[in-house]
């Protein structure tokens, strides 16, 4: 995936590295929550336009991020989503920390 930001006078190209089924090696010293978001956090070509799905199910980590964005609290999205869980909301939270620290940032 490729889309471009321009930031005041700069203009680089970020280039995401993680892809629909991409399975990303990961060191000892991370968290297990790390590993967790891997088992949650589901990608499939027909749902949501590929996007990143919690377990399969039609609410992406960006609906769920953005619920925390827009200032909801954790027990407030399980209360409106009883179909979701602590693990679910922590997974988004860590794969969207995995998708960052993955990033690669190119000056063009």
């Amino acid at each position: 995936m490729r889309e471009s930001l321009s930031r005041g006078l700069a203009r680089v190209e970020c280039v995401a590295l993680l892809e629909p089924g991409d399975r990303l090696p990961h060191s000892e010293s991370e968290s297990v929550m790390t590993d967790q978001w891997r088992d949650l956090i589901t990608m499939e070509p027909g749902k949501r336009g590929g996007r990143p799905c919690v377990r399969g199910m039609r609410i992406t980590v960006y609906d769920v991020l953005s619920y925390l964005a827009a200032g909801m609290s954790e027990s407030e999205i399980l209360d409106d989503f009883p179909y979701l869980t602590a693990d679910d909301i922590h997974a988004c939270l860590a794969y969207a920390a995995e998708r960052e620290r993955r990033m690669l940032v190119v000056p063009t």
